[in-house]
């Protein structure tokens, strides 16, 4: 069985994305092989109004779903410090729900410290180790720019293990 799954890292100027395929082996229901289909980021600018920037996240992610047809997306659980960036990102991830609902695509949420595991064994790693995994399990010979988009791909690939 094949299934498409979507990572998502939402925020307002900067939205990762990140796509991989994975082949599931139909009497074990492991995974044979996984491969990297697309990554990028989403952006909007302080400069647009915000009802802009929105419509942007909207309109590009209903390009994206389209374009792909996911089987499946994910998401980090949204867990800030800061008041001032919590909104703002819930502000974008209440339009990646809604495109998510329109599409008829189910949606899991995973903890920073639940992906990181997933991804490297230890919940506390940083940064860097994740995105070495990334590239090592999808066998890319660097890691995916921006930051961002591999975050997007961490998220899909903890989503491929744990659901």
């Amino acid at each position: 069985m094949e299934k498409l799954i979507l990572g998502l890292d939402p925020g307002l100027a900067v939205l990762g994305f990140g796509l991989i395929k994975c082949i599931y082996n139909s009497k074990t229901d492991k995974i044979d092989s996984t491969s990297l289909v697309d990554f990028g980021v989403i952006k909007t600018t302080k400069k647009q109004e915000m009802g802009e920037r929105l419509i942007t996240i909207y309109e590009d992610l209903h390009t994206i779903f389209n374009t792909f047809k996911p089987d499946l997306a994910a998401t980090e659980k949204l867990f800030f410090y800061r008041m001032s960036s919590t909104i703002l990102v819930a502000q974008a991830r209440g339009i990646l729900m809604l495109v998510l609902a329109q599409h008829g695509i189910p949606l899991i949420e995973f903890t920073p410290a639940q992906i990181k595991k997933a991804l490297t064994s230890y919940g506390n790693a940083d940064k860097s180790d994740v995105q070495q995994a990334v590239a090592r399990e999808l066998d890319l010979d660097e890691i995916p720019k921006p930051d961002d988009a591999a975050d997007a791909l961490a998220i899909a690939l903890a989503a491929s293990w744990l659901s």
